[in-house]
């Protein structure tokens, strides 16, 4: 009897490591050197709504995740700031068009820079009319999602960790913008949308805040 106790406790305690472990999807090491100035990104940045048809390849998408929430040094410190390294967002993707990646829902991963998947399947439809019928969200190549645990900030700085995160979230979302740019990519904000029926569609399990539609420029 205790034998069998001790392999039901051995066999629910790794479950979400061994399936993540199989179904990391790694992502190319993030370029750290380019050929755009941060003033020249800045001063070429617009909100773009039209996107060609081409796929983002797996190293653009890797480098927008990165860029939004990737690991940028030790220990385990990203890339947009943080309130106290408390780390409340959580970013996901949606794949209408990437090589080497189906369409569907996937979380990045900042420690391993890499996906998993959440949902399998186009949901492009329903995630543009859970976005007011805003087309481009269709026709971009992907949709970087933003949302958070916000009880991550708020445990520390109570009501006012809120405000903290509604910060950061802007910060990463810049990120977004300016490497963007500095790929020749382009990209828009949107904060139009209804917040149950976008979780509802993409299966993300925390509260969204913010999508960035993101595809080359045609």
């Amino acid at each position: 009897m205790a034998l069998e106790r001790t392999f039901i406790v051995l066999f629910t305690a790794f479950p979400m490591m061994t399936q993540t472990a199989e179904k990391m999807i790694r992502l190319p090491a993030p370029v750290l050197k380019g050929g755009v100035t941060v003033e020249e990104a800045l001063s070429r940045r617009r909100s773009i709504r039209d996107f060609a048809e081409t796929p983002l390849s797996l190293r653009e998408v890797g480098q927008l995740v990165w860029a939004a929430q990737g690991i940028s040094y030790s220990p385990n410190r990203r890339t947009s700031p943080s309130a106290g390294a408390t780390y409340p967002l959580v970013l996901y993707l949606v794949v209408n068009r990437a090589e080497n990646l189906d369409p569907g829902v996937y979380r990045y991963h900042p420690e391993e820079n890499g996906l998993t998947s959440l949902k399998t399947g186009d949901v492009s439809d329903a995630l543009v009319r859970a976005c007011l019928n805003q087309q481009f969200v269709k026709s971009a190549s992907v949709v970087l999602v933003i949302a958070a645990k916000s009880e991550r900030t708020t445990r520390r700085y109570g009501e006012r960790g809120v405000r903290y995160v509604h910060m950061e979230c802007g910060h990463a979302g810049q990120n977004i913008y300016l490497q963007a740019e500095a790929m020749a990519l382009g990209t828009v904000a949107v904060g139009a949308f209804e917040d149950a029926r976008v979780q509802e569609v993409t299966g993300i399990p925390e509260p969204v805040l913010y999508l960035f539609p993101v595809g080359h420029k045609p």
